[in-house]
């Protein structure tokens, strides 16, 4: 598969709750999708060659004055189009439709009735859909038919054969509509004529022969942080220019039990990487000393990172390339549908304006975080290391309520261990989407033996989420949160109390600083 010949839907995002969602399913069904927002030109997304494109959902009503609205000439370019939700409802008010507010609002479990359609081959007649709209498209515009209705909205999916053109009311997306996967694989393949040949093995392939032609001869530089991007990103540039790649891995002593020794052993063994190691734990102690406020935290870590970095790269020299480990939804936050930038791409703030180079290269920045994983894998990194729960830049730091010592981190660092150690022995480590130990400021008087204490709290966290954005808390089984307990108390010491963390994310947050 080679970057001009690969299928690409274009999905054009209005500010939907599900935008990429819609995108990832694409690409679940082994086709390239790329997101782009609601005021991409029709010229760009020609450029792109899409063999389909899909309008998502949105917050707006249509017929607002403030509403997203979409480049006409997309609908003159000859390529299919799928609108969904909002997406449908903007494609009948531009070409010619009228869109109104509805007499009854649909939100949730719905059922409509299909008509005899491509896009619903395979599709019960009658069917349940996930709804979530107030307005609804009242006419359609010449040249589209109704192709399904419910009981308030008898224009529940419209189309266009000659033109290719299709919406849907509903969100087929989402695991509430029944068979909507198979309405979306009906558009991409039997209405788009996809054959499917993003997977992973092609990726890697393609991506290999790209960056050796491009890297060949040239020296770049990799800021190895030990986390699931930044080494897949070592991997597989390490297959494309291993005489080239140099890796600096920044040990600021806020890292898990044994994850340096784990890096160490992966890179330089395994892989055979040109890494070099800072060991600066030493420095961040040193400037952390006495702080209590997690944001200072950050900023001073932050800080000493870039610094640290700094005196590595003169060390080095000039480099042709410096690499990032940025994934597709740190480019996605960049911009969206209503211009609103979330979080700069650039992954490792900072290091440009210290590292002499003169280009950034971002091989993983089509990908999202899953895809990420199932690369490594690909390029034969270990499951401990692909699989490798969420891990704060600040590391323990923001784990250790309060001043942060040395003894303070290595309790946190064997609680922290005993807790993964027993959850991966419940067969729970990928079922629970993350799970940390905290070590908090607060002390208590307890008994052990015949002697009173007065001793540490270490606080369980486990959560399930699917983008972090929300999250529940896990509910891990009383006889492994037993096992745990015992194991800490009997282990660590200064330590004679546990708790776990019950609330979800709102009101809290995942981590605790």
């Amino acid at each position: 598969m080679s970057e001009t010949k690969r299928e690409t839907i274009v999905v054009v995002d209005f500010g939907g709750q599900y935008s990429q969602l819609i995108a990832r399913r694409v690409r679940d069904m082994k086709v390239y999708s790329e997101l782009v927002p609601c005021t991409t030109t029709a010229e760009k997304i020609k450029e792109m060659n899409p063999i389909g494109i899909i309008f998502t959902g949105g917050p707006l009503s249509a017929f607002a004055d403030f509403a997203y609205k979409i480049d006409e000439n997309v609908f003159k370019l000859g390529i299919p189009i799928l609108g969904i939700c909002y997406g449908m409802q903007i494609t009948a008010q531009t070409l010619g439709g009228e869109v109104c507010p509805a007499p009854v609002g649909e939100y949730g479990k719905v059922e409509v009735e299909y008509k005899e359609h491509i896009l619903f081959d395979g599709v019960k007649k009658k069917n349940i859909v996930w709804m979530s709209h107030q307005d609804y498209v009242k006419k359609l515009g010449k040249g589209f038919v109704s192709i399904a209705s419910s009981s308030s909205t008898p224009n529940a999916a419209m189309a266009n054969d000659k033109k290719k053109i299709y919406g849907l009311q509903f969100h087929p997306e989402v695991v509430h509509t029944n068979q909507g996967l198979k309405i979306m694989q009906n558009f991409i393949y039997k209405i788009c004529g996809a054959k499917g040949n993003w997977t992973m093995g092609s990726f890697v392939k393609t991506q290999i022969e790209q960056l050796r032609e491009k890297l060949a001869g040239k020296k770049v530089l990799l800021a190895l942080s030990g986390g699931v991007d930044s080494s897949v990103c070592a991997a597989l540039l390490q297959k494309a220019c291993p005489e080239g790649l140099i890796c600096v891995f920044v040990d600021h002593g806020l890292l898990r039990k044994f994850e340096r020794e784990e890096v160490e052993r992966v890179f330089k063994d395994q892989f055979n990487i040109n890494l070099i190691t800072a060991d600066a734990s030493k420095r961040f102690l040193r400037k952390l000393k006495g702080v209590k406020e997690p944001e200072k935290k950050r900023k001073i870590i932050g800080k000493q990172f870039i610094k640290v970095f700094e005196k590595e790269a003169k060390k080095i020299g000039k480099v042709d390339f410096l690499a990032q480990g940025t994934i597709y939804p740190d480019v996605v936050e960049s911009g969206t549908a209503s211009g609103a930038v979330i979080k700069s791409h650039h992954n490792v703030g900072g290091l440009p304006s210290v590292v002499d180079f003169e280009e950034i290269i971002e091989p993983l920045r089509d990908l999202y975080k899953d895809e990420v994983r199932k690369l490594g894998k690909e390029l034969g990194l270990p499951d401990e290391l692909v699989m490798r729960q969420p891990f704060p830049g600040p590391g323990l730091a923001i784990r250790i309520i309060g001043k942060i010592t040395k003894e303070k981190l290595d309790l946190l660092r064997d609680a922290d261990y005993i807790f993964r150690d027993e959850i991966a022995k419940a067969g729970l480590d990928r079922d629970i989407w993350q799970y940390f130990a905290v070590l908090t400021s607060m002390r208590s008087v307890g008994v052990m033996g015949d002697h009173r204490t007065y001793d540490y709290t270490i606080a369980l966290r486990g959560v399930s989420s699917v983008d972090a954005m929300t999250a529940d808390w896990y509910k891990i089984p009383h006889d492994v949160l037993d096992k745990c307990s015992t194991r800490i108390v009997n282990e660590c010491k200064h330590i004679n109390r546990i708790v776990y963390d019950i609330t979800s994310k709102p009101p809290s947050t995942i981590e605790w600083e």
